[in-house]
C-alpha cells in the first residue's frame, strides 16, 4: 500500500531457519573440476573498516553463484555475485527465533563482523496483503523479542525494527483498535533489544515515496525512537538514496536529529512509475541494485546503507513471480544487470 512494504515478505525465514540453529560456516560458494570447468571464488567479506557487516557465504545468491558455475556459466555467475558479495539482512523468523538469532550473530562474530537482523512479526502485520500475520497477539510478540535478544547475546547486532509497522498505523491501513498495543510493542522491543550491550536498534519509518514526514513525527516518538538508535527508510522501497536522505533528514530534525539508515538494495534505477501505482512496489521491472552497504556515506546523519531487502527474492506472487520471500533468479539478474 502506498509503495511501502505492502507484502514483500516473510523473509529469509524459511531459507534461513534450517541453518540458524547452529554457527553458519564461512564455507563460501565455489566450484570447479579438473578438466578445465568453471571456478569461482569462494564469498569473502567486505573490508571491516568501510562495511562491517557480515556477508553470508550461505544465501541464496551464493547457491546460486554455485549452481551457474556448476553449470559453467560464468556471465551469470559473475551476475549474481554482485549481490552475493554483500552484507544483506537476515531475516529473523516466528519459529525458533532464539537459536536464529544466535546462529546469524555468531556466525558474524566468527567472521569479526557485525550481525544484520530485520525482525517482521508484529501483530496484524501487511494488513492482509502479501505477507499478512504476524504474532498471534502482544504477549506472544513480547515473548519473540525476547527469545531474539537473547539469542543476539553480547554480539554486535545491528536490528531493523518492524518495517512498516509504524506507516501502517498513520495511513489507516491497520485498525484503529490495534494502535496502541502497537505503540506499546514498538517501544518495549526498542527497550528490551537496547538491553543487549552492542546491540543498536533502527525503528523503521517508512519510505519517502509515502507522504510528507510531518505525520510520522510524532508515532516515532511513541513507539520509542528516542530509546533507538535512530530510525530507518526505505526498506524495500525504490526511492533514491538522495531523496530518502532528504525524507530522513525531514524527518530527523523534529526527532532530536537521530541518525538514520537507508535500504539502497534495489534503488539503483529508483521508483517504477509506468505501471500501476498500487502494484508499482511488487518486482517492478528495470530496477537496479544501489550503492553497496557501508556505513561511510559522508553524511553524519545517515549512519549506513544497508541492503535490508535481500535482492533477488519476490515480493509476492505478481507477474508471473513466485510468492513473497521466494528466491526469483530472474529479477536477480536483472537487478544485477541493470547495475551501473
Amino acid at each position: 500500500m502506498y509503495g511501502s512494504y505492502s507484502g514483500r515478505r516473510r523473509v529469509g525465514v524459511r531459507m534461513a531457519a534450517a541453518a540458524a540453529g547452529t554457527a553458519l560456516l564461512l564455507t563460501g560458494c565455489s566450484s570447479s573440476d579438473g578438466d578445465g570447468g568453471s571456478k569461482q571464488d569462494p564469498v569473502k567479506q567486505q573490508p571491516k573498516d568501510a562495511d562491517p557487516y557480515w556477508v553470508n557465504p550461505e544465501g541464496n545468491a551464493a547457491k546460486q553463484v554455485s549452481t551457474y558455475a556448476k553449470d559453467r556459466d560464468d556471465d551469470k555467475a559473475d551476475q549474481i555475485r554482485k549481490i552475493a558479495e554483500q552484507p544483506v539482512g537476515e531475516w529473523i523468523g516466528p519459529e525458533n527465533a532464539e537459536a536464529e538469532a544466535k546462529g546469524f550473530t555468531e556466525a558474524a562474530a566468527k567472521a569479526d563482523r557485525d550481525a544484520l537482523l530485520v525482525l517482521y512479526n508484529i501483530p496484524h502485520r501487511d494488513c492482509g496483503q502479501f505477507s499478512k500475520g504476524g504474532a498471534a497477539d502482544g504477549n506472544a510478540y513480547r515473548g519473540w523479542v525476547d527469545q531474539v535478544a537473547k539469542g543476539i547475546g553480547d554480539r554486535r547486532a545491528t536490528v531493523i525494527l518492524e518495517p512498516d509497522a509504524l506507516l501502517h498505523l498513520v495511513d489507516g491501513c491497520t485498525p484503529e483498535e490495534f494502535h496502541e498495543e502497537r505503540f506499546d510493542l514498538l517501544k518495549g522491543a526498542v527497550e528490551r533489544l537496547k538491553q543487549q550491550p552492542a546491540t543498536k536498534v533502527y525503528l523503521d519509518a517508512g519510505n519517502a515515496g509515502w507522504q510528507s514526514p510531518d505525520a510520522l513525527y510524532d508515532p516515532l516518538q511513541r513507539a520509542g525512537v528516542g530509546q533507538a538508535d535512530g530510525f530507518s527508510v526505505n526498506v524495500s522501497n525504490f526511492q533514491t538514496t538522495r531523496t530518502s536522505t532528504d525524507f530522513g533528514k525531514k524527518l530527523s530534525q523534529k526527532i532530536g536529529n537521530k541518525p538514520f539508515v537507508i535500504d539502497t538494495s534495489r534503488n539503483g534505477n529508483g521508483p517504477y512509475t509506468a505501471g500501476d501505482p498500487k502494484e508499482n512496489w511488487c518486482n517492478p521491472p528495470g530496477r537496479a541494485l544501489g550503492e553497496p552497504p557501508t556505513t561511510k556515506t559522508g553524511d553524519d546523519l545517515v549512519d549506513a546503507y544497508l541492503w535490508v531487502k535481500r535482492p533477488g527474492e519476490s515480493d509476492g506472487d505478481c507477474k508471473g513471480a513466485p510468492t513473497a520471500g521466494k528466491w526469483y533468479p530472474e529479477y536477480a539478474l536483472e537487478l544485477a544487470r541493470n547495475t551501473k
